[in-house]
């Protein structure tokens, strides 16, 4: 593990094998790039990392893997945008995305194939997320994947609802002779919805799968009820996979959530996103965790290649 010196900013910097992995842990706990050397001399961008990114506006920038917690996406309390309702009734602010990939993390350890970091809450996390809880970021680095696990720490009296979830940016297409249309992902799913303008989650029949990225309907699409815990996506044909496992056991939970998104046709990325469950979690309970006092709960994701 190297450290580096970017716009004045500290940042860690990882080679294993073929891979070299950017983050920095006490922003966001963000990943930021993910690039393969390959045999010709060349580079391999997986996880993509804009050249122009503002590092004192970190949580802006859009590459890397921003962390979503305590919820993912957008949530609503009654209708209102912006808001949630604890389990108590009360009803409290909440940004999109929660507090994570704008806060502060102190490193509790570092070494030659990871991180962890712990999230110190802001002032504004704290109002809008009122727990004594300890949220941990953990990756750790292989020579052709990575593991990151999410754990949340219940030290209070009463159980700390959540539903985290993790916005990859992958760089798309990687091939020069190549588009989105000419890239699949299959994920197993059996339901897809969209989010309604008032949160509430909106069916979605006939949805692709497998499906192109050039196909406009994966875009902003949830998909949950995955068969197995394995989403594939790359050329067709099947080389060159990238491969996203949810946790460790053969099926994920059945409101565990895969979300497919790109800002617009020319992005250079397209976003696949493991979430605890849909947006708006606290509202529709769909993929509403909880952990209790005393207790702890991991989210892991896996990111490897073929």
């Amino acid at each position: 593990m190297e450290t580096i010196e970017l716009q004045g900013h500290l940042i860690r910097k990882w080679t294993i094998g073929a891979s070299t992995f950017l983050a920095y842990p006490e922003a966001g706990a963000r990943l930021m790039n993910w690039h393969l050397a390959m045999a010709d001399g060349s580079f391999r961008d997986v996880i993509h990392w804009p050249e122009d990114a503002d590092l004192d506006n970190i949580a802006k920038v859009r590459g890397g893997n921003p962390v979503l917690f305590p919820f993912s996406a957008r949530t609503f309390c009654e209708g209102e945008i912006g808001f949630w309702k604890t389990p108590e009734g009360e009803r409290l602010p909440m940004a999109m995305h929660g507090y994570a990939r704008q806060g502060k993390f102190r490193i509790e350890s570092i070494h030659d194939k990871g991180f962890l970091a712990i999230l110190e809450p802001s002032d504004e996390c704290r109002e809008a997320y009122p727990y004594d809880f300890e949220f941990a970021v953990r990756y750790r680095f292989e020579q052709l994947s990575f593991y990151v696990d999410y754990e949340l720490k219940n030290n209070g009296d009463k159980p700390i609802p959540w539903s985290a979830g993790h916005h990859f940016y992958f760089s798309m297409p990687w091939h020069e002779d190549l588009s989105r249309k000419d890239y699949m992902i299959t994920t197993g799913a059996k339901k897809a919805f969209h989010q309604k303008d008032d949160g509430k989650l909106e069916p979605v029949k006939n949805f692709p799968d497998p499906a192109s990225f050039g196909d406009d309907a994966i875009c902003d699409l949830i998909r949950t009820k995955l068969k197995t815990n394995e989403v594939r996506f790359g050329p067709k044909g099947g080389e060159e996979d990238i491969v996203m496992r949810f946790n460790d056991s053969a099926k994920p939970d059945p409101w565990n959530a895969l979300v497919t998104w790109t800002m617009a046709d020319d992005s250079p990325f397209y976003c696949v996103e493991p979430w605890m469950g849909p947006p708006n979690a606290p509202e529709i309970k769909n993929g509403l965790h909880f952990v209790n006092p005393g207790k702890s709960e991991v989210f892991s994701v896996q990111v490897s290649l073929g």
